[in-house]
């Protein structure tokens, strides 16, 4: 699969949404401020997420590129946009591997196209690993104080 470009919604492994499957994200972050009918976008390392805020309502998928497993910044742009309110398909694309499925979720990712399909019973296990958490995070899980505590999320 060419990382410069997005990927097509047939290389998506997993999906948790009931829409209908985005098309590929066919331009960057700077075109997609200068076409008017972008609905789709992808993110590169060093793309500012921050940039696309004044076009999420007209935005229907996200890919965030994550060219090798130790570049991490697409965590930040994931949340960046779900708690702005994007509401769209957030999909990770390129080195995607098992143990970084549930970071991934609770940061607001919701489709994934790893480069190399994931075992589909490692990566079940992967969405579940953890029951209770200690953060929050964008998934809005009630963290294990709120829930030692009676708080309300």
């Amino acid at each position: 699969m060419d990382n410069a470009l997005g990927t097509s919604p047939d290389d998506v492994q997993f999906r948790f949404r009931d829409d209908e499957v985005a098309d590929h994200a066919a331009v960057t972050v700077d075109a997609c401020c200068d076409q008017t009918n972008a609905t789709a976008v992808r993110i590169e390392p060093g793309d500012d997420a921050r940039v696309l805020l004044p076009f999420l309502d007209r935005l229907a998928l996200v890919e965030i590129n994550f060219p090798s497993f130790g570049d991490g910044r697409g965590y930040s742009s994931a949340r960046i946009l779900r708690e702005a309110g994007f509401t769209g398909e957030l999909r990770a694309v390129g080195d995607v591997g098992v143990d970084q499925l549930s970071h991934m979720r609770r940061c607001g990712f919701d489709a994934f196209a790893p480069d190399k399909p994931l075992n589909e019973e490692d990566a079940a296990r992967a969405f579940a690993m953890w029951e209770n958490v200690y953060q929050r995070a964008v998934d809005g899980r009630r963290t294990i104080p709120q829930i030692r505590h009676g708080d309300r999320a």
